[in-house]
This record gives structure tokens, sequence and C-alpha cells, in this order.
């Protein structure tokens, strides 16, 4: 047995009985590749594009990846439910408390706008848990995985957090919420030049998916953003936590999916973001004196 093997085995001992952790990687493998194939051609040619919001984007390869996502995986588990980001959600039958959470296409308005900056998310939990994560970028053709309790993995490499503690060193990343709403839940600017006073700099990929991917890589040592989906965080989370990094809500506490922010980090990080979120999410509004 060699060394994935073993920690496959050992990582049956979070998994349901009848749920085998290499099966279920197996067809979200078969899934990605599929969605691949179609994002990549559809690369290649005018595409349309429509509009769930003012600036929120959906298109045809959205539509089209997310259903051979969804035919491969129900072909395998028929029994099992799904929260999709075009197709929203399908609880499980009969007893089954297993569930995918895809997103087929993380970073729309990047790939309508030929951005090369996008990827596919599939997440599978089993009663409220995550227990596995694919993130394939398929311009790079990078496959990030996590199983719960084994690790993390890039193209079958072990992945790992890294370890700066500096802020004034650290690259951090983050994104906006396509709702235009003027609320505190999805402001971001405030939160976004409070630490770009701090640190070596601040990136926007337009792909919160990848973005947690990243981190896990080491390649940025921070990451936060509001008002994100399930979908959008799901399988990315699990690959930051189990390359060793954190991931909470903006408060510190544990990080649900339909938490209004989500904060991840290589750890060491950690409690000065999270606390300067808090100190910058208290500050008030700053507003012209009168004249």
């Amino acid at each position: 047995m060699n060394q994935g093997d073993k920690n496959i085995s050992e990582s049956r001992l979070f998994w349901p009985p009848g749920i085998l952790p290499e099966q279920i990687a197996e067809t979200a493998r078969r899934a990605a590749d599929l969605a691949s194939e179609i994002l990549l051609e559809g690369m290649t040619r005018t595409i349309e594009v429509g509009y769930k919001g003012r600036i929120d984007l959906v298109t045809e390869i959205d539509l089209a990846s997310e259903r051979a996502v969804m035919e491969t995986l129900s072909r395998d588990y028929p029994d099992h439910g799904f929260l999709a980001e075009e197709s929203g959600g399908r609880m499980p039958s009969g007893e089954s408390s297993h569930r995918w959470i895809i997103d087929p296409l993380d970073g729309t308005t990047n790939y309508a706008h030929r951005y090369p900056c996008f990827c596919i998310s599939i997440a599978f939990e089993s009663s409220g848990s995550l227990l596995y994560g694919l993130v394939v970028d398929p311009l790079r053709r990078m496959r990030f995985e996590a199983w719960a309790g084994r690790g993390a993995t890039l193209d079958g490499k072990r992945l790992s957090v890294s370890r700066e503690s500096l802020p004034q060193r650290s690259l951090l990343a983050t994104g906006f919420s396509y709702t235009h709403a003027d609320t505190p839940r999805l402001k971001n600017m405030a939160t976004f030049e409070g630490f770009s006073r701090e640190v070596q700099g601040i990136r926007r990929s337009g792909s919160a998916a990848l973005d947690l991917c990243h981190v896990a890589m080491g390649v940025l040592d921070g990451f936060w953003e509001r008002g994100l989906s399930p979908w959008d965080t799901a399988a990315g989370t699990l690959i930051v936590r189990e390359a060793g990094g954190t991931v909470t809500d903006g408060f510190g506490g544990p990080f649900r999916l339909e938490a209004p922010l989500v904060v991840a980090s290589n750890g060491f990080l950690h409690g000065w973001m999270v606390d300067k979120i808090r100190q910058i999410s208290e500050e008030p509004e700053q507003k012209p004196e009168p004249r």
C-alpha cells in the first residue's frame, strides 16, 4: 500500500458506511473533466450571456457544465441530493443524507470576458459534514482536492499553507458581491482599504474557489469575502482546512456554508484578520461635513 492509499484508508474513519472516498473522488473527477471540456470549448467561440441581476451573469456554458456534472453524479449516486448554483437544490431521496454542492463555473464574469481565471467546484457532504472537495482550473490543468482527515493535494502532491505571520509581508485576496445592495453585510471597500494599509498586497481574482485554493497552496496568506453562496465556498474551505489553514466566519466562530462572511488564512494571521475586520465593521461610516 502506497502513502496515498494509506491516507485514503485512514480518511474512511470520517465517512459513513457504504460510501467510499476513492469512489466519490473518481466520480467527481469524471464530472469535472466533462465540465472542463465544455468550458474550454466555449472559450473558442461566441457564447450567449444572460443576466440574473444587474451585473450578475449567467452563460449557456454555466448551464451546460452544470448539466454535465449533475448527470454524471446522478448516474453513480441516484439517491444523493444536490445544491447547484443554476439549478438550485434537490433534496436527497429516501433515507439518504448525502448531498453534492456544485459551482459549474466559478468566475462567470471572467469567463464571459475571456479573462483567464475560472474553475469548477464540486463538494460532497454527508449529514451536514463536508467530506470531499474538488476544484479544477481547466486552463492551467490544476486539480485541487481534499478528503476530510486526509489532507489536501494539488495534482496528487500534498498542499500546505504558508507560514507567514507578519501582516506587512502578507498577500491577501478578496472579492466584491455582485449584489449592489447598500447594506453593511455586502460592503467591502472599507475593509479592503483598511487591510491595504497594512499588508504587502491584495489581489482580486474574481473566483472565490480559486482564491481559497491559493491560500491552501501557500500562494496567498489569507482571504476574506462577503455575500458568498455555499457553492462558492464548500470545496475550497475544506481544501484550506485540510492544507493546515483556518477557516471561520467574520467573528472567528465556526464557519457555516450560509455565513455572510468567510475568513480563510494560513492560521498565523487569522486572529489579526478577524480583529481587523471587526474593528473596521464597528467604525462609524464617515460622512462629509455639512457646508
